[in-house]
């Protein structure tokens, strides 16, 4: 399957694989059972496209910070968790088909959200206020995919 082939490839997953992947998948996350308030198709790309720019300025600016020995490695190491963790998640959802997983990886995305958000206020207060759409949105996320997970 692709999912196989992309992990086979040299380090990094193509992004042709990944998007055939998640658009094969449309058809099974239509058949889960979802609560009644679960957001439209649409409204995940619009958020994401909205949060995906902010979620890469916020990690570049943290790294500048890091380079700059601003912070220090403990204040950037929730927003690499998070980083890997969000990167896992379609394709633990999509490719896997696996709710449980999947649940533990968004999980772990609020967590290391709020972690980030902790580590980076006494730093730099924009970048934690920045970050609150994102941990909102992941809030939303997470009871979606708790509801999905218990009932499917």
């Amino acid at each position: 399957t692709n999912i196989l082939r992309a992990t086979k490839s040299p380090g990094y997953i193509r992004l042709g694989d990944f998007v055939e992947l998640v658009m094969n998948s449309t058809d099974w996350y239509h058949q889960l059972n979802k609560p009644f308030w679960a957001p439209a198709d649409w409204v995940f790309g619009l958020i994401w496209s909205i949060l995906y720019p902010i979620i890469i300025f916020v990690n570049i600016y943290v790294v500048y910070l890091l380079a700059k020995g601003k912070i220090g490695w403990l204040v950037v190491l929730p927003f690499w968790i998070n980083a890997v963790a969000n990167i896992i998640f379609a394709p633990l959802q999509f490719g896997l088909r696996n709710n449980i997983l999947a649940l533990i990886d968004i999980v772990i995305v609020l967590v290391t959200i709020i972690w980030s958000i902790v580590a980076i206020w006494p730093h730099n207060k924009y970048l934690a206020i920045a970050f609150v759409p994102y941990g909102i949105w992941v809030a939303i996320a997470t009871t979606l995919q708790t509801y999905i997970t218990l009932n499917n």
